[in-house]
């Protein structure tokens, strides 16, 4: 399906200026990131003592007299945007924990699926350790062939000790 046939989003104006959604969300976290650093903090106390000292001393400079109101102005003005920019950043790093809890899940119920079928596997291995011919077993066996063995061969004996040369017909020497 083409872009223009997707009717999933609207098209919006034709020509219209396009913008990054995200983008101001990325200047909050900036802006949450740097008004929580100690260079911020130690910044504005140094901004604040030299308002304070300049309006104190300064008799000619006094833009802004002793209440400070337009100090206060400032501060509201500061906090009335640093807390939604705050926020905004919070919300934005709880989205991707919750995409990382949810790559974490689905990594580990990877894991315990190989963890289970290797399981699995190690227990019929056991299994046919169990099944598998002991030394017992096979001693028996070769005993058994052996006993086989010795009464053919004291049964097919005779015939060969019939040449008397002190060899058999195939050639090996007989005991006498």
């Amino acid at each position: 399906m083409a872009r223009r046939d997707d009717l999933s989003t609207p098209r919006g104006t034709p020509g219209g200026p396009s913008y990054d959604p995200d983008a101001f969300a990325r200047f909050a976290e900036r802006m949450a990131r740097f008004l929580g650093t100690g260079r911020y903090l130690a910044a504005q106390t140094i901004f604040v003592l030299l308002w304070i000292a300049l309006n104190l001393a300064a008799v000619s400079l006094r833009w802004d007299a002793y209440p400070f109101i337009l100090l206060n102005l400032c501060f509201s003005t500061q906090a009335a945007y640093a807390a939604p920019m705050i926020l905004l950043a919070q919300n934005r790093q709880a989205d991707r924990d919750r995409e990382e809890i949810e790559r974490d899940r689905e990594t580990n119920a990877r894991s315990l699926a190989d963890t289970e079928y290797l399981a699995r596997e190690i227990a019929g291995v056991r299994l046919a350790l169990e099944r598998k011919a002991d030394r017992d077993d096979v001693t028996e066996a070769i005993d058994r062939l052996t006993r086989a063995i010795e009464r053919s061969y004291g049964l097919v004996e005779a015939p060969y000790a019939a040449h008397g040369d002190g060899e058999s017909e195939l050639g090996e020497p007989q005991d006498d």
